[in-house]
């Protein structure tokens, strides 16, 4: 390996990509209408306390609102979520169209048939380059929907789903 190779974007990016990624929607009730974002960079990080991370572009117009609200929802999206991940990296104003939601009673909104929900607020923000990690503290969770359906992947600059190791 060249240690003095180029590291620019697109370089890294596609080896990035080279590893494959769940994804989540992160979403909340933010001045009374949903506000939500898909993330690709979902991670567990303690039992104890119960924490998870996600990865935020410092570019995000939404993040800043999303930050606002006293609860978060994280869904864990299922394979057949890749439309509704394509929604959700669209126009803001279009992002839960169609698309079923439960509202906890702290206002964090998850997908009704996620894999995975979480009830979430935010732990610490930490500044990383052109992200800011974000640790949430777990609440509640509830999760095996349909497990059956296996989770979204994101790999490659494309979403897929997992084909069972035999």
């Amino acid at each position: 390996m060249k240690t003095n190779q180029d590291l620019d974007p697109v370089r890294l990016r596609q080896a990035f990509g080279d590893f494959p990624s769940g994804v989540v929607a992160v979403a909340a009730l933010v001045d009374g209408a949903s506000v939500g974002l898909a993330a690709s960079s979902f991670t567990s990080v303690s039992l104890e306390p119960p924490l998870v991370s996600v990865s935020i572009a410092n570019s995000s117009k939404t993040w800043p609102d999303l930050r606002r609200a006293d609860h978060l929802g994280v869904t864990v999206l299922a394979a057949h979520h890749g439309e509704l991940c394509r929604q959700l990296a669209g126009p803001v104003e279009h992002r839960f169209d169609h698309v079923g939601v439960d509202v906890t009673e702290n206002g964090a909104v998850v997908i009704e048939d996620g894999l995975a929900r979480f009830d979430c607020t935010i732990y610490r923000e930490v500044e990383a380059g052109d992200h800011t990690i974000v640790l949430l503290q777990l609440h509640a969770v509830e999760h095996g929907a349909d497990a059956a359906a296996g989770p979204l992947v994101f790999h490659r600059s494309g979403f897929g789903r997992l084909s069972p190791y035999r």
